[in-house]
């Protein structure tokens, strides 16, 4: 359900949303409301559990994962070494 409102714009962002609309075929009030919607999804926290979906099956056409994880492993153990080889402060 929509609800109305109204917004000051400037002349210039108004004749801007007019020429835009006409361009595309709409009216200012769906370009306006096109505007919204990608800022505020720009913007919004994004639901977890909806980016696990999304996520899911993403890797389903790699052939190389065994490498890939293999090469991960080998990297966080030479992080680790190297943390374990650094000095600790004095005074510890």
């Amino acid at each position: 359900m929509m609800e109305r409102t109204q917004i000051y714009l400037t002349r210039e962002q108004r004749d801007a949303l007019r020429i835009i609309a006409k361009r595309r075929g709409q009216t200012v009030s769906e370009i306006i409301r096109e505007a919204i919607d990608a800022y505020i999804d720009l913007y919004q926290e994004p639901d977890r559990r909806e980016l696990m979906h999304r996520a899911v099956g993403m890797w389903a056409d790699r052939d190389d994962l065994p490498e890939f994880f293999e090469e991960l492993r080998r990297e966080g153990d030479r992080d680790l070494i190297d943390e374990l080889a650094e000095p600790l402060p004095v005074g510890h």
